[in-house]
């Protein structure tokens, strides 16, 4: 049930960013429980493996790396869902970053600690 609820959270998440950064859109609430399926898909499966094979680049810029991978992901997952639109790849940085503090801050808020 937990995993619905972060769902749902993170799809809410998604349709707040076009508010905050215009170069990123989102048509309808379908496509943003599609897009954050597959973020979460590719942030768990792919995302890992990008992380250790940049790992001397993420070092050497004291991980600040770790946000041009965040975007790159979700750069990749709008050219891959319809009804999900990315401007450029800097908006994807920037819309990664929000999309981070948004589904963050909505967590905090509707998730009670200490269940799961």
């Amino acid at each position: 049930m937990r995993l619905l609820i972060l769902w749902l959270i993170n799809a809410l998440a998604l349709l707040a960013v076009p508010y905050l950064l215009h170069s990123v859109q989102v048509d309808s609430f379908g496509a943003a429980l599609i897009a954050a399926l597959i973020l979460g898909f590719v942030n768990t499966l792919v995302r890992p493996v990008l992380v250790v094979l940049t790992l001397p680049v993420t070092l050497l810029t004291l991980g600040l790396f770790i946000l041009v991978i965040n975007g790159l992901m979700f750069w990749v997952v709008a050219q891959l869902v319809g009804g999900f639109h990315v401007g450029g790849f800097w908006s994807a940085v920037g819309g990664a970053l929000l999309y981070s503090i948004v589904s963050w801050a909505l967590s905090t808020l509707l998730l009670k600690p200490g269940r799961g």
